[in-house]
């Protein structure tokens, strides 16, 4: 708990947490947002197409957007690093911070074996996808309402500085 206590004390943590300014939290926070919207709308549309919706349109195409995608990952990656850092004590004691963080890993697992067992199926130009295909669709939409669902609660669930 101390060095918890160390890293919120930081006066970077401090800015984002005590900051008046609309450039500290609820900036960093809005970028977060954003971030998390880009990767759930790239997620999303692979894994809506993969389960018939838009069947006129090929797969193959929408595999350009994923650089899109990992811009939305590292832009959380930096945002939330901050956002940890300013309630650090609560965050790293709470079970749904480390929920949200095992299906983020989950995600992106499966988001790697999609590309490799759906975009490089060469079937793909069929339109027709495997079983497989499908319920690693059906499991990436899971994973990701889980860690949007997960990240939503993280303001209301245990102790946190940054709401005293």
């Amino acid at each position: 708990m101390d060095f918890l206590r160390l890293i919120e004390e930081t006066a970077l943590a401090t800015w984002v947490r005590e900051s008046p300014s609309i450039w500290s939290f609820p900036v960093i926070l809005l970028f977060h947002t954003f971030g998390m919207s880009l990767i759930v709308a790239v997620s999303a549309g692979i894994d809506l197409r993969i389960l018939g919706v838009a069947p006129e349109m090929r797969l193959a195409p929408l595999e350009k957007f994923l650089p899109v995608l990992w811009i939305g990952f590292w832009l959380n990656f930096a945002t939330g690093t901050l956002l940890l850092m300013a309630d650090a004590t609560m965050k790293l004691t709470n079970p749904d911070f480390y929920l949200k963080m095992a299906f983020i890993i989950l995600s992106l697992i499966n988001l790697r074996m999609i590309r490799k067992h759906v975009f490089r199926d060469p079937l793909i130009e069929t339109g027709k996808f495997s079983g497989k295909a499908r319920f690693l669709a059906w499991s990436s939409l899971f994973c990701w309402l889980v860690v949007i669902t997960a990240g939503r609660l993280l303001a209301y669930v245990g102790q946190s500085s940054l709401y005293k």
